[in-house]
Order: structure tokens, then sequence, then C-alpha cells
């Protein structure tokens, strides 16, 4: 008998079901309903480029379009239901998971050392115990407060002086935490104080922080492979994500099957043994299109992007312009269950406009009236959520396939 097999449909709307892009964008997106969406995706990428709204703020904006981005702010900054730290990157997390960042904290700390070294130098080994001395005496802060007699860089992202450095280990390894952001600029204090119960509850034994975070992937992706098991908190080794597999396939907590991607080509992943009956659960998506963060959570893996999609997409830092076929920075654009393009916009705020330089339909995707009306009024509608009176259009925006 063959392994239980997912066609690429079902597999394309259950995983976007798990990730809250099925159901249409509507409803509350404050207080308890917004950190149980949180909590639903496990956790939501930060990011600083401000092209159109911020990758966090999109991302929610994406799913729940009554969403605002003090909504999240109130979760942060006044309720402590959420915490900032290191999943793939900088992101927010639902502070009921703190206790499984202990081992995060403690991992992060033993590698950090030696390899910030490597990056940044080992000036700022001295530094950890003032900067930890300071904020424990002065309370929050942030880099401009520490270091004040060390050489600034000349503005480049991560050119760290010592005291920056040290600070951003202290986040890193538990001691310090996010309390707030001024002007987007992180400000730290003591653990203790911004989350103090989380902080004083006993970290689980590693094996239970390794089991709840390869369930706690698994649920969220719906099939996976072992290494997109690991990958999905990067906390877990991949060596460990591969033993919890075949510890869990024992205990019959799992199964494994084939995915078939948007080439018609299986591939086997793991998943739980009632994954015919709950993608038979999921409903069909809207007839609306929505436009996503390039830091979209369901868009993180670029390959599986590409294998369940057959969408390519990649942010090309390091690439030429004239090398490029779109821009540094554009949107992935979804409608229904599909990627059918990408869209180069920017928020000129001082103008009151959103202004839609490109959009590139994907090959096979006809441009007809209703699909545009459709990009229109999503425009439309992300125009307002930026402060944006309308939307304006340069001519040829609409690009050929």
């Amino acid at each position: 008998m063959g392994l239980p097999h997912l066609a690429n449909a079902e597999a394309r709307r259950l995983f976007l079901d798990r990730h809250a892009l099925i159901e249409p964008p509507s409803g509350p997106a404050k207080g308890e309903e917004l950190l149980t969406l949180i909590r639903r995706l496990g956790f939501v990428q930060v990011d600083s480029i401000n092209t159109v709204e911020r990758a966090h703020h999109m991302i929610l904006w994406s799913r729940r379009q009554s969403y605002r981005p003090g909504n999240l702010s109130r979760l942060l900054e006044r309720d402590r239901t959420l915490f900032e730290h290191w999943t793939h990157d900088a992101s927010v997390i639902p502070t009921e998971f703190f206790a499984h960042w202990k081992l995060r904290f403690a991992r992060d700390s033993d590698r950090i050392l030696s390899r910030w070294a490597a990056w940044q130098g080992t000036e700022f080994h001295d530094k950890i115990a003032d900067v930890l001395a300071h904020v424990r005496a002065g309370g929050p802060c942030g880099s401009g407060d520490v270091g004040e007699d060390e050489t600034r860089g000349k503005g480049g992202w991560w050119e760290w002086h010592p005291s920056k450095t040290a600070l951003e280990f202290l986040w890193r390894s538990g001691e310090l935490s996010v309390c707030h952001r001024r002007n987007f600029a992180k400000l730290y204090d003591l653990t203790e104080r911004v989350h103090p119960e989380a902080h004083a509850a006993p970290a689980p034994a590693e094996a239970e922080t390794i089991d709840w975070a390869c369930n706690a992937a698994l649920d969220r992706l719906g099939f996976a492979t072992s290494g997109e098991i690991a990958a999905f908190w990067d906390t877990v080794a991949p060596q460990e994500a591969k033993d919890w597999c075949a510890a869990a396939m024992t205990r019959g907590e799992i199964v494994e099957i084939t995915v078939e991607g948007a080439d018609g080509r299986p591939r086997k992943c793991f998943a739980r043994p009632d994954i015919h009956e709950a993608a038979a659960k999921v409903g069909e998506a809207p007839n609306r299109v929505r436009i996503l963060s390039p830091f979209d959570p369901a868009l993180r893996d670029r390959n599986r992007t590409e294998r369940l999609f057959g969408f390519f997409y990649r942010i090309e830092v390091f690439v030429p312009e004239a090398k490029r076929q779109y821009g540094y920075y554009v949107f992935p654009v979804m409608e229904r269950d599909r990627l059918i393009g990408r869209l180069d916009a920017k928020a000129a705020r001082a103008e009151g406009r959103l202004a839609v330089r490109a959009f590139w339909p994907e090959p096979g995707v006809s441009m007809g009236a209703g699909r545009i009306a459709r990009l229109e009024a999503e425009l439309d509608r992300l125009a307002r959520f930026t402060g944006c009176d309308g939307v304006s259009f340069v001519d040829g925006w609409l690009r050929p396939v």
C-alpha cells in the first residue's frame, strides 16, 4: 500500500487555513481576539521596512482588516501577553510560550558569545556586566544610552559599538526584555521587571521543550518534513526534530504522507493521522484578492512556497538592480488559494496616496476586468490602512505577462 496522499489543491487550502488565510479577513482584531490570531500563527515577524506599512502590521491586517497598529502595542507594552524575541528572526510571540524560550536563551547565550566575537570582536564581552548593571540601576534604556564614550559606526545596520552588542546579547540570552519601542528602536529592561511571572517560572526540561516545539510546529504547518519542523521556531536542532519524528511515528502520533507539489511531483512529509479529515473540513477561500507582506509566515520558507504554489519568490538584497526582474521589495498578491502576482507600491503619505508603480501577474494569470476590480478594491483598503486618502497608478503599471 502506498502512503496517504494529499492533492495539491487540498494541501494549499489546508496550509493556508493553518495560516489564517482561507477565511475572509474580517472580524475583531484587538485584545483577546488578536492574541488568539497570533497564537494560531505561533509568531509574527517584526521588521523595520516601512515601504507601505511595517511587516508585522501588514501580516495582521491581511488576516483581519479591522486591525490597527495600536492594537498590537497594547498587547506588547501594556498587557504583556506578547513578548519580543527571536525565532528565525525578531518576532512577537505569546507570553504563554515564554517558558519554552528558556532553552532558546541558554542555547543563544552559548552560541552568540563565540559567533559574535568573530563578527563584532571580543570587546563586548567586557561590557556585559556593565550594561546589565546600568539597566538594573537606571531602568529602560536603548543602545544610545550605553557606551557613550565608545566609537560609533557610520550608520550601517550592523555596525554595533561594544555596549550595543552587549545589550543585544543580554536580550538574546534572556536577561533583558524589550519593554517598548521608541520610533521603532528597542528599549530594554530587566526581564524580571517586564515579565515577572514568566521569568520566575521554572524552565521546562529540555526534552519537554523539544516535544512542545515539534508538536506546535507541525500543528501550525499542517504537514512538514523534519527539517521544516526544526526551522519553524529555529530552536530545535535538525537531528532533534528527526529523532522526535521517529519517536512520534512509533507512538502513532504522526504518519508519513506524500504531498503533491504545484508541478505534480509528490514529496514525503509528516502529518497527523487525521490529516485527510482536517483537509476535508477546510472551506473554499473567498473570491477576493489579498496583498501580503514579503515577510508573511505563509511565505517564510521560499522553497516551500515554490513547491506548494509554483511561486518563485526571493528578496535579493545584493543583486544589482539591472539584474532584477522585479524591484527589491515587492508584495505577493493572493487570490483565493493562488499567488497571482507581485505588486510594487509605496505609501506616499505626504501626498496622501498609495502609489502603485507596477503589478506583474504570474504566467497564466489573465487580468480581466473582474480581477482588476478585485485588486483595486484591495488597494483601496490598503490605502486606508496606511493612512492614505486613495490610490494612484503610474502609466503602464499593469505589466505584461
